[in-house]
């Protein structure tokens, strides 16, 4: 049972990963990139207003009558709380003349109290939870229908509400930095206040998450001066001093550049004995200097960087990906090499392998791959099964797009690649991060449905042979 077990595990794995691979590769992606190391905890307010038909800040008047003893059980309509209409924010023609709504309510609010409420599907409306605000929450809710869309503007605003005394704020400030382009971010430099980023790095009760969009932040306006502290803390052997590694990694580059390479390789990459955590932060970190958001560090020094990984082949494979989609050809040899010594312990080192050969239009790639094929034939029909995509044919350079000052910059001619080609040579290799495609995804069904139909075929084929044609599948079998 165990071994069916693990084989299945195995199958969604790859499953998983051709569903993903299949997506990138024809653009399921976001237009924009959003802040690199952060992660929205849920919908801003925004976004949830712009999905409601009816929004208003209502006035509790009446609270809901508790149920009487002896009416547990009974079919009875849930007692409704009665609140005052004092300003319709969204949807003014849909509530029309209305004064007051009923909706259910279950705090222990006191009547005066005023709530966030919105409703949709009219013209009965379907109220959500109301939400109560502090006369802070009040003045900031309505401000939010005056911000632009998007833009350095619309930061602007929610910057003075970061680690806001009402956390419903400061939560919503966040999500709405974790969702904006890091080159917008970078854009409102000038308007960044460093003194209070410090503060709250420093601060050990500050979530990771956010410690993560301050860190980002201070990569963006900080100087020369942050350097010891962020040295200091990346040599701590306090785990809590180096929360947000990802996000203090590619800050401390982007301020030391690339005489701040030697110190992340000694510490996360060349280090045999750092966390598989703290390995992966530092290989996240270069895999967004490597993108078209920084022009901090030459493409070719981070690839010397990752190559480091090497000779780490149990985490080798977590680096292959980007080498392929960097064009590091001149690593085919040690690659080889790796697959030759693979072990159990590495032995998943070699489908990666396989893929950055198939990914590389040197002639001498189809040879190995036929070499290597005799040494383990079934490691190349995963890479063949699982990954059948191959990279798309050269594009011509795509062109620069935008220019922020100091920090984010145009990718140096050298080392700018067409973002098109490395997509679709990242993902024939199983790259975990991608560049966005410059085009109109496709729709979700269409999208997903042919990866949907062959992952399940896949699925089936392999199961059925493992299983045994004819034999009964039994989760108890063995």
């Amino acid at each position: 049972m165990r071994r069916r077990v693990c084989t299945l595990f195995t199958m969604l794995l790859s499953f998983s990963a051709l569903l993903s691979f299949s997506a990138f590769f024809h653009g399921f992606l976001p237009e924009a990139r959003a802040c690199p190391f952060c992660s929205a905890v849920s919908q801003t307010f925004s976004e949830e207003m712009n999905s409601m038909d009816v929004v208003l800040i209502g006035e509790l008047v009446k609270t809901p009558s508790l149920p009487k003893p002896g009416d547990a059980g009974q079919d009875k309509p849930l007692s409704k709380a009665q609140f005052k209409v004092v300003k319709v924010l969204r949807g003014a023609a849909i509530l029309g003349k209305q004064k007051t709504v009923a909706c259910v309510y279950f705090g222990d609010a006191k009547t005066g109290q005023r709530f966030l409420m919105m409703g949709v599907d009219p013209p009965k409306l379907m109220w959500s939870t109301p939400l109560a605000l502090t006369r802070r929450a009040e003045a900031y809710i309505p401000a939010l229908l005056d911000l632009p869309d998007s833009g350095p503007e619309r930061l602007v605003f929610f910057q003075d509400y970061l680690e806001d005394a009402d956390e419903m704020l400061a939560r919503d400030a966040y999500d709405e930095f974790a969702k904006t382009p890091y080159a917008t971010m970078a854009s409102i430099k000038k308007q960044m206040n460093r003194d209070k980023l410090i503060t709250w790095i420093r601060d050990p009760d500050v979530p990771a998450s956010r410690r993560r969009l301050y860190l980002t932040m201070l990569g963006v306006c900080g100087d020369e001066k942050d350097l010891p502290l962020l040295e200091s803390m990346l040599k701590s052997p306090d785990r809590k001093s180096k929360a947000g590694l990802d996000a203090m990694i590619a800050c401390y580059l982007l301020l030391r550049g690339p005489d701040g390479m030697p110190l992340i390789e000694d510490l996360y990459l060349k280090n045999d004995k750092a966390e598989y955590a703290d390995t992966y932060a530092a290989i996240m970190a270069l895999r967004f200097h490597g993108t078209d958001d920084v022009d901090v560090i030459p493409q070719k020094r981070i690839v010397q960087g990752l190559r480091h990984m090497l000779e780490r082949p149990q985490l080798a494979d977590l680096v292959i990906p980007d080498l392929a989609r960097w064009e590091d050809w001149e690593s085919m040899p040690r690659l080889v090499k790796l697959f030759r010594d693979a072990d159990e312990k590495s032995s998943w080192v070699r489908v990666p392998v396989i893929n950055y050969l198939r990914a590389c239009p040197l002639p001498e790639a189809k040879e190995k791959i036929k070499e290597l094929e005799k040494i383990d034939p079934d490691a190349v029909k995963r890479a063949n099964t699982f990954f059948p995509f191959k990279p798309a044919a050269k594009q011509p350079k795509a062109k620069e797009t935008s220019k922020i000052e100091a920090v984010v910059k145009p990718v140096a001619s050298s080392f700018q690649r067409d973002s098109k080609n490395a997509v679709a040579t990242a993902h024939a290799v199983g790259a975990p991060h991608a560049r966005t495609l410059p085009h109109r995804p496709a729709p979700l069904l269409a999208l997903l449905g042919g990866p949907l139909l062959l992952g399940a075929v896949l699925m089936m084929v392999y199961w059925r042979i493992l299983s045994g044609a004819g034999t009964k599948v039994s989760w108890l079998d063995e």
